[in-house]
């Protein structure tokens, strides 16, 4: 009988486990019941701004080989190129996240342990200097503004939250390559590559990766065509970090450091202007839009043109066509001497005009 009596006791206090277990359940799913309808409503009348939703990106026409001919800002006067996440060099996406976010492809968009650690460095220096963002932080603080305040990290932590929901870890890094600031008018970091290093982001260094890496920390301070000294030393930072995780190895830090960073001034591709207006008109919206240009062979003969030039009338003007037999593609375009000189009749496109040929 008592070894009865126990084993109903056992059965009972399973039974009452079981029940409070069952409540427990039963209260989370209430719970979720009634905050995913809130959440959905809540997402519908506060959107991400997204840029696919919105026309933020510059629009460019390039060379057969990608490289820009002329680029369009947009209404903001902001240079974006897009850009696929494949498109982007390996390097500068390990330069990137192992010293801006290590956890950046496991945290749910918030590391507690930054948030806490930045807390720490602000009270003891009685001011802020780090707000411990994550990359995903950092997207959401792009499409969303805001001041830097106690609200403003709120908002931004909620954003935040709302982007890891909507998207997966690399839509929100694409996100992050293609509007992060780089320095004035100049966001993105294949913007940024054709802007300071005349190449395409899919082509850097290691040491070239390092410092676009480090650029949007501090856009206007390590800008290198405005602050070389600075920005070399930014990017020497952002190499013996990788060093000291192991990332790189120590030999090719050593190369990458030796390296100079040489100070650019950033002027607007302006490589057959008539010819990449006409083509983005007949685009369809496109951002992008690839031509069959070939920019070396444009450039030596704009060179050789205005050279040529220089010996007539200042009201004259001249251009130029280069047609592959083979393939009927065109490999020049230069529609008029000299682009935007109203003297020698810089707007008008010779090429396409009857009443110019002679």
């Amino acid at each position: 009988m008592r070894v009865d009596a126990v084993m109903i006791k056992q059965g009972l206090t399973t039974i009452i486990r079981w029940c409070k277990h069952q409540r427990i359940i039963a209260f989370l799913a209430f719970a979720l019941f009634i905050s995913l309808p809130l959440l959905f409503t809540l997402d519908s009348l506060y959107p991400l701004n997204l840029p696919e939703k919105n026309s933020l990106f510059a629009r460019v026409v390039v060379d057969e080989n990608n490289r820009p001919l002329r680029s369009f800002a947009d209404k903001n006067g902001i240079w974006r190129y897009p850009i696929k996440l494949h498109q982007v060099s390996p390097l500068y996406i390990e330069a990137l996240v192992n010293y801006e976010d290590r956890w950046f492809w496991h945290h749910p968009g918030i590391n507690p342990f930054s948030l806490f650690r930045a807390a720490i460095q602000n009270v003891a220096s009685n001011k802020i200097i780090s707000g411990g963002s994550t990359l995903s932080m950092q997207v959401a603080r792009i499409l969303h503004p805001h001041k830097r305040s106690l609200w403003g990290k709120s908002k931004q932590i909620l954003r935040t939250l709302q982007l890891e929901w909507q998207l997966d870890k690399k839509q929100i890094l694409q996100l992050y390559l293609n509007t992060a600031p780089f320095g004035g008018t100049i966001e993105g970091v294949q913007a940024a590559s054709f802007t300071y290093l005349n190449k395409s982001a899919q082509a850097l260094t290691h040491a070239e990766a390092a410092l676009l890496a480090v650029l949007p920390q501090a856009p206007t301070r390590y800008r290198p065509d405005l602050h070389a000294q600075a920005a070399q030393k930014a990017r020497n930072k952002v190499l013996q970090r990788l060093a000291d995780f192991d990332i790189w190895q120590q030999e090719i830090v050593d190369d990458a450091l030796l390296e100079q960073v040489f100070s650019f001034n950033f002027r607007p591709k302006q490589l057959a202007p008539l010819l990449a207006r006409r083509l983005l008109n007949h685009s369809n919206g496109q951002s992008v839009v690839k031509s069959t240009i070939d920019s070396d062979l444009q450039l030596a003969l704009q060179d050789s043109l205005t050279s040529y030039m220089a010996r007539l009338p200042k009201q004259s003007s001249a251009a130029i066509l280069v047609v592959d037999n083979k393939s009927s593609a065109v490999k020049a375009y230069i529609g008029t001497a000299d682009f935007a000189n109203a003297q020698r009749h810089g707007y008008v496109d010779m090429v396409q005009d009857r009443k110019s040929v002679v």
